[in-house]
């Protein structure tokens, strides 16, 4: 599963992301001084000669290397260009760039583009270590993006009737009690806050607000309109209890829950979920139906890695206790999602893959196996489904070749993660479990090329065609793929 998904998960689990380290330094030509860098909408229009002087005139600049004949490029163009009408606007310190890549081939050279749109954010004229742009695609989200690595990412809290404006003014606001404001912690959280654009920040340090909301050490809270307010203390392990709060023997449950916890504290976070209240991304995150209640379910927030108890029994605080010791000694073995194998899975030219058969076709000895894994949310997987399709067709009838589509969001593989969708993977014929990742045109013309010569494209055959520059996940279904070089 992808980080993306553990975002979704803030709601209950607030887990951390790593830093970005970012120093001055890095080769700069010599434009004159008296120069002016053009600028077309609001946005500079940068080349070799001029993009020093723009680095030095201004601390924060994001630039978008394109190409005139890239489709993306020119879907991307009105939402580049409101954005730095947003940020025009309000007089924000950041600015919008654009290089044309295929004019500019020493500049594509240095910041290794290898395809269109690519999108590298520059702080204090450091040349040598772009941060690499990951946000929306749309005007408010790059703007958002933006703001929070201009000004403060979280929004520092001095007294009760700020922390509370703040609490009010959003459905979910996190805030980080921290005494120390000088703790790594911190910077951990504020390097979360700049990419979590769908929720609002704050940061304190003062005693009187730990008083306030009753927080006795270092804690990240999260506060709902719909909910209480959730704590989520920075610990790697997560134990959740999946109930239905409304049925009273799962609220008995609960007595249990809270005394096998202390022995636990500050190793294993204790967390209820209530399978009827509106957690189904969380269910779904862990392969669980709501009829299955009460359950529970350990994940470490580090390594992503999942965990169910082995075998039945009633769910005594004893049971809880013993589950926990038995993870945290690494006596349980995680568990990869798997939906059942279909009946029909092998009936249909696309042959249907999960993650409990996946293994035996794809590295069948005897057959070339060409697999898409997929999102059904997914805007570009379905912008191929025909086309895939077709390609099973015309291959229907040969006995050693497989067309093939996985669900990448409900099935989980041992043998490698799925990050963006849809991914295509061939895996050929004979030992050595091989596997050969597609990124050319998706048609089935060119697929058919790639099949017939062996899993790969003849010489002469241009690559030129768009793959997902970012996950394609429904906080950022309106991105688009690149077009490679």
């Amino acid at each position: 599963m992808d980080g993306q998904l553990l975002l979704a998960l803030l709601l209950l689990l607030l887990g951390a992301s790593g830093l970005r380290g970012q120093g001055p330094g890095g080769p700069e030509e010599e434009p004159l001084e008296e120069e002016k860098v053009p600028e077309e909408d609001g946005i500079l229009v940068l080349n070799q000669r001029n993009l020093g002087l723009a680095l030095r005139a201004h601390r924060t600049l994001l630039v978008q290397f394109y190409a005139p004949w890239c489709g993306h490029c020119k879907a991307l163009a009105p939402e580049y260009s409101k954005a730095a009408a947003l940020l025009a606007a309000e007089s924000a310190e950041a600015r919008l760039a654009k290089v044309d890549g295929p004019a500019e081939a020493e500049l594509t050279k240095e910041f290794a583009v290898t395809e269109y749109p690519t999108l590298k954010f520059f702080r204090d004229g450091n040349r040598t270590h772009p941060e690499e742009y990951t946000g929306p695609k749309e005007a408010d989200g790059m703007a958002e993006w933006l703001r929070r690595r201009v000004g403060p990412s979280a929004m520092r809290l001095a007294d009760a009737e700020g922390a509370q404006a703040l609490i009010d003014s959003r459905d979910v606001v996190v805030i980080g009690f921290f005494r120390d404001r000088q703790d790594e912690d911190v910077a951990t959280f504020l390097a979360l806050a700049q990419d979590a654009l769908d929720m609002t920040f704050g940061l304190t340090d003062q005693p009187k607000l730990f008083e306030k909301f009753g927080v006795a050490k270092d804690t990240i809270v999260l506060f709902k309109k719909t909910s209480p307010k959730i704590f989520a203390a920075r610990i790697l392990n997560h134990l959740l209890l999946f109930v239905n709060q409304t049925l009273a023997e799962h609220r008995e449950l609960l007595e249990g829950f809270g005394e096998a916890a202390p022995p636990f504290r500050g190793q294993v976070l204790f967390v209820v979920v209530d399978v009827g209240a509106s957690n189904a991304h969380v269910l779904q995150y862990f392969g669980l139906k709501a009829e299955e209640a009460p359950a529970l379910r350990i994940i470490n927030m580090e390594t992503t890695k999942k965990y169910a108890p082995v075998g039945g029994g009633p769910l005594t605080a004893a049971a809880v206790a013993t589950f926990c010791h038995a993870v945290l000694s690494g006596q349980v073995k995680p568990y990869l999602l798997s939906q059942d194998v279909p009946p029909d899975w092998d009936r249909r030219p696309v042959k249907t893959l999960v993650g409990k058969n996946f293994e035996q076709v794809a590295f069948d000895e005897t057959k070339n196996v060409f697999v898409k894994f997929y999102a059904p949310w997914c805007t570009h997987c379905k912008a191929m489904a025909a086309a895939w399709e077709a390609l099973a067709e015309k291959y229907k009838d040969h006995e050693d070749i497989v067309i093939a589509e996985l669900d990448a969001t409900a099935n989980e593989l041992e043998a490698f993660p799925v990050h963006g969708f849809p991914t295509l993977k061939y895996f050929p014929a004979g030992p050595g479990r091989k596997v050969i990742e597609y990124k050319s045109t998706r048609d089935v013309e060119t697929f058919s090329k790639f099949l017939d010569n062996g899993g790969e494209l003849p010489a002469e055959e241009p690559t030129e065609e768009p793959t997902a520059p970012f996950p394609d996940t429904p906080a950022n279904a309106s991105a688009e793929p690149k077009e490679e070089l």
